[in-house]
């Protein structure tokens, strides 16, 4: 029912707009989900707390005091119908087929709640609400008991650092409120959490639709003791409470420079306080400085300065010297700052309807940070009902595993227990611009400390001068039969005969030494092209121009070695035939016996190829004969 406190807020609305607010922006926020099986009745619960908090949004509750007045009722039961069907509808409508947020307060707290589905495809969305919640209420139908999905659920809350759990078997009503069958899920439950290593959660028995222990204890349960559930979250703790507790760290968003006389970098503190005069240190720079001044916007919108800041607080730091720090560098405790590493192992659940790719390069994003990194074959997979461990060459949607990766450069990190903001990160597909995957880092795998690159004198510019020549990559690729080798060759032929020093890496040539232990799967054509790409890094750095005739399919794996080498100096080189003139050609037979079926993953008949998107050079090998192909090259290389 409505209480005199939610009249008392309506009456200083009216009087004093600013007081009601500032009082309002003073509450904490709590962020959580309601998660579990399908038809756990998670938007029942949701209606339930908006309705008895009577914070739901106006058009809501417009709708509801017009429909008690059309029916001439004013009791709480069809205003609650009411909202339910509210939900229901939006959820008909899709959009908890994503994840729907909902915003409402009480007198002591402020909340936001993640409505996330409970259908197995939709898991990428459950990871989603739950990537920044601080409790998770993990909803079981007291008829059904512990489910698949209720286990998926709870491994991925534990897996994504949920502190806060809440057991609700919920629909107590429809099996009258047996303590005995309370008590058999609650074991069963805990069984399970065992497993994992997890705290058994508090379980409270609740009626959504009825409102039992909602906000307030239940006379049809007079055998549980522990707390309602809407009491209890509004006096659980806060993450951000226990972030206060840790070392002080910012990831950098952006240098703020609005003039000459002001240069401050912002961000969103992931751990600690920090005050002006503390000493703090760039990670990975290593450089130190003291904090100046911490800059906010006032709520008339100047500048203020703040004595300290914790956090959860977005703020701007000024520094008391002019040192190097940009968007991606982390600002710490000097005495305390995070580690840095480019090689881990990590749990990854995976969320795209392709299989992922051992050893092609996705985008992985970390706070403010953006590097390439490649993932090796999973060390496991797990499976969820029994917490087994599962041999796995790949992971496919909502598989959960764990990998190892590797980064191309060190990033800022801490292991996901320690911090979330520093010890999570996803996965996008560097073509598709795709989430695929999100992951939570355990730790840097210690051969990753143990490396260090040995400065040398004689560097690429030094091989380059004694060789007169610019190094270059002549990356040959398009069909089997399209004649990337015969153009190489001739083109070999051509430069040495002129005084250059080449070498040409062929790929039949190759799988017979380097590569011999690779087949013709995507995953082993990935892993081909990364072993040619780093040699040809290599021999470009001795000063030579490489020629490199292979397939490669892949766009991504093409765009990869492009980037190992200075700009300018890969030269990627689409020998464009259709795939009938190259299937006519067929010089080795591989066509007729793909087409048969006893060639297996051959690129243009059961495996793709994703032709270059702006190659520096095309040769069509229908209009140029072999000789006329590397002419054309080698007038573009001496105009370029």
């Amino acid at each position: 029912m409505v209480d005199d406190k939610s009249y008392q807020a309506e009456a200083l609305i009216g009087q004093d707009i600013e007081a009601y607010l500032a009082a309002h922006e003073e509450k904490t926020m709590l962020r959580f989900i309601t998660c579990g099986s399908v038809d756990d009745g998670k938007s029942t619960l949701i209606g339930r707390l908006l309705y008895d908090s009577k914070m739901i949004f106006d058009d809501q509750l417009s709708a509801l005091e017009a429909a008690s007045k059309k029916s001439g009722t004013q009791g709480e039961a069809i205003d609650f119908a009411l909202l339910v069907d509210g939900l229901a509808a939006e959820r008909e409508q899709g959009i908890t087929i994503d994840v729907a947020y909902r915003f409402f307060a009480t007198e002591k707290r402020k909340f936001i709640v993640a409505d996330t589905p409970g259908h197995e495809q939709y898991t990428r969305n459950m990871v989603t609400g739950a990537s920044t919640a601080d409790l998770a209420v993990l909803l079981v139908d007291a008829r059904q008991g512990i489910l698949t999905q209720t286990r998926r659920h709870a491994y991925l809350v534990h897996l994504l650092g949920i502190k806060h759990i809440v057991l609700a078997v919920n629909k107590m009503d429809l099996v009258d409120f047996d303590q005995a069958r309370f008590d058999e899920i609650v074991a069963d439950f805990a069984d399970f959490a065992a497993s994992l290593n997890l705290v058994p959660p508090l379980a409270i028995p609740i009626s959504g639709l009825a409102g039992d222990n909602i906000t307030d204890k239940s006379p049809h349960t007079p055998w549980y003791q522990g707390p309602a559930l809407l009491p209890h979250l509004e006096t659980v703790e806060l993450a951000e409470d226990a972030a206060q507790n840790a070392a002080f760290a910012m990831p950098v968003q952006w240098v703020n420079r609005p003039n000459l006389d002001f240069r401050g970098f912002s961000g969103r503190l992931a751990g600690g306080t920090v005050k002006p005069g503390d000493k703090i240190r760039i990670v990975p720079s290593g450089k130190t400085s003291t904090v100046k001044e911490i800059v906010t916007m006032a709520s008339d919108g100047t500048l203020a300065t703040l004595p300290e800041a914790v956090a959860g607080q977005s703020v701007t730091l000024t520094l008391s010297d002019e040192i190097d720090c940009s968007r991606g560098d982390v600002i710490a405790a000097a005495d305390n700052p995070p580690l840095a590493a480019d090689r881990f192992e990590a749990s990854l659940v995976w969320m795209d309807e392709t299989a992922m790719l051992p050893g092609r390069a996705y985008e992985l994003r970390l706070g403010t940070q953006a590097v390439s990194a490649r993932i090796q074959t999973p060390k496991y997979a797990v499976n969820v009902n029994n917490m087994e461990h599962l041999a796995a060459a790949d992971l496919g949607l909502n598989e959960i595993g764990v990998v190892e990766l590797a980064t191309d450069r060190p990033i800022v990190f801490a292991p996901f227990a320690e911090s979330q903001k520093l010890g999570s990160f996803v996965l996008i597909d560097k073509i598709s611009n795709a989430t695929v995957a999100a992951g939570m880092l355990h730790f840097s795998l210690r051969r990753a400390h143990n490396i260090h690159w040995q400065a040398v004198d004689i560097d690429r510019t030094a091989h380059a001068e004694l060789k007169g020549q610019r190094p270059k990559i002549l990356w040959f690729t398009g069909l089997s039969g399209s004649g990337k080798s015969t153009i190489a060759n001739g083109l070999e032929k051509k430069l040495h005969a002129n005084g250059k020093h080449t070498f040409l890496l062929d790929g039949d040539n190759v799988r017979h030494g380097l590569n011999k232990d690779l087949g013709f799967t995507d995953a082993d054509r990935i892993e081909n092209i990364r072993r040619i790409g780093e040699v040809a890094k290599l021999m470009s750095d001795a000063g030579l121009i490489v020629l490199t005739a292979f397939i490669s399919p892949f766009r991504a794996e093409r765009d990869m070695v492009r980037a190992l080498v200075p700009a300018g100096d890969f030269i990627e080189v689409h020998v464009d035939t259709p795939l009938d003139i190259a299937e006519r050609r067929d010089v080795k037979g591989l066509y007729k016996k793909a087409r048969a079926g006893e060639l297996k993953n051959f690129t243009g008949i059961d495996s793709p190829y994703e032709p270059p998107e702006a190659p520096e050079i095309i040769v069509n090998t229908t209009e140029l004969s072999a000789d006329e192909a590397a002419d054309a090259i080698i007038a573009y290389l001496d105009k370029n």
